[in-house]
């Protein structure tokens, strides 16, 4: 079978534990989007691995990782994050990890680019991690970008890098920031390009190769469908398509290869960086902050917290098509007396089912709230379904009931054994 994992809110849902968890019967994992601003955290046998670029799969042996066509790469975190994984006693060779040749490449110049953008919005900053993700997306669509197939001839790859680097600069100028010094990125890229060269290759044969052959392929989303360039709180989106559409568009796999479509979130809501968040509470937040949780993988800054938001789980598992919703983070409201859900936004007098498209609606979008009573009690050491207590039961079953998508799993701790079936 062949399943696609969907982070369901605005990232960090902690779906690297959710794909480590399904791994083990899988053959191949696959990532399809986004770049090294992304983060998944994967603790496994009382270790802790965090990865941005690697797919989770690497954390098995015998299992092929495929990094594909509609991911930014930038080379030299990818040599930094396979020496990182290295160090922790992971293996990685070009037997299980392959880097579609298509896929675009993140050049040192871009986060330059990108920060210089950044500031010059002013008040109005996107929040975006400065990793040269959006203008690596903007090379690709505007047809001038650099592709991991051009890593393949370094004498090819220093024309078009020498070539690139030029006209980046002068955007730089033009932005009011001094330009970068070439060389220094000459030098970094070509000295990364010499260490994945071996790991570079068409990836959408091998793919389609495996569906028909009855693999068991399994498609990591990073980040969260509601950043998505389409649909999600536009501006305050990521680059990609981080829903279940850009799995087909940024692996070569069909639609018809996707068996199985989950979702991820948490049992409350977090968002890191700008943009609209109707069920934002800061006193939550400062209760999950006490606890040590909601800090960036990627940056390590506190993320928003807020209650679970029902309007966003619903519109989300329309648009993705999911057939179940894993949970993650359950154990964060076992000291909470009294759990809300956002069951719809009050705007302008009207009651919403669904996000409106226009920032200045979602600012004004209030939440309406049902309250169910916590469970205050302990629930990491719980091993099953029958475990839990009876109101956390009711809260799972209402929350699926309220989003529309049942409940399949639940996470009562970070570790991968910390993961209940829920039945259906």
């Amino acid at each position: 079978m062949n399943t696609l994992v969907i982070g369901s809110q605005w990232g960090d849902e902690g779906k690297g534990k959710v794909i480590d968890f399904l791994t083990e019967d899988a053959d191949i994992v696959v990532r399809s989007q986004g770049g090294s601003n992304a983060g998944h955290t994967v603790i496994a046998h009382g270790k802790k691995y965090v990865l941005h670029l690697v797919p989770s799969g690497i954390l098995w042996p015998g299992k092929l990782n495929v990094i594909g066509n509609g991911v930014v790469i930038n080379p030299t975190s990818l040599v930094e994050e396979m020496t990182y994984l290295r160090g922790l006693g992971v293996e990685i060779s070009p037997q299980n990890l392959l880097l579609s040749d298509r896929a675009h490449v993140v050049l040192p110049i871009h986060k330059e680019i990108d920060a210089a953008q950044e500031e010059a919005l002013g008040d109005h900053k996107i929040g975006t991690t400065k990793q040269g993700i959006g203008p690596t997306y903007a090379d690709k669509v505007r047809r001038i970008g650099i592709r991991m197939a051009d890593l393949m001839d370094p004498v090819h790859l220093e024309a078009v890098l020498k070539a690139r680097i030029m006209t980046a600069n002068e955007e730089l100028v033009r932005l009011g920031h001094p330009a970068a010094n070439p060389q220094e990125t000459l030098s970094a890229v070509m000295a990364a390009a010499d260490e994945l060269r071996s790991h570079i290759t068409d990836t959408i044969p091998v793919l389609n190769h495996a569906v028909k052959a009855g693999k068991n392929i399994l498609f990591e989303g990073a980040q969260g469908a509601m950043l998505d360039i389409d649909f999600g709180t536009y501006p305050y989106v990521t680059s990609s398509n981080t829903s279940a559409g850009g799995c087909c568009t940024g692996s070569g796999v069909p639609p018809t290869g996707i068996d199985k479509i989950i979702g991820v979130c948490k049992a409350y809501t977090t968002r890191v960086g700008a943009g609209p968040f109707v069920t934002e509470d800061a006193a939550l937040a400062d209760y999950l902050h006490g606890l040590g949780r909601e800090f960036g993988a990627t940056t390590g800054r506190p993320r928003r917290c807020g209650w679970a938001d029902g309007v966003v789980l619903r519109f989300s598992a329309m648009f993705n098509g999911f057939d179940e919703m894993a949970m993650t983070n359950l154990d964060g409201l076992d000291a909470c007396e009294e759990i809300k859900i956002c069951t719809g936004y009050k705007l302008d007098g009207r009651t919403l089912e669904f996000p409106p498209a226009l920032i200045s609606a979602w600012e004004r979008c209030t939440p309406i709230y049902e309250t169910l009573p916590g469970w205050m009690s302990d629930i990491t050491k719980c091993t099953s379904w029958e475990q839990l207590p009876p109101n956390c039961k009711a809260y799972l079953k209402r929350f699926g009931e309220i989003i529309g998508c049942p409940v399949g799993s639940v996470g009562v701790g970070p570790d991968r054994s910390q993961t209940l079936t829920v039945p259906h």
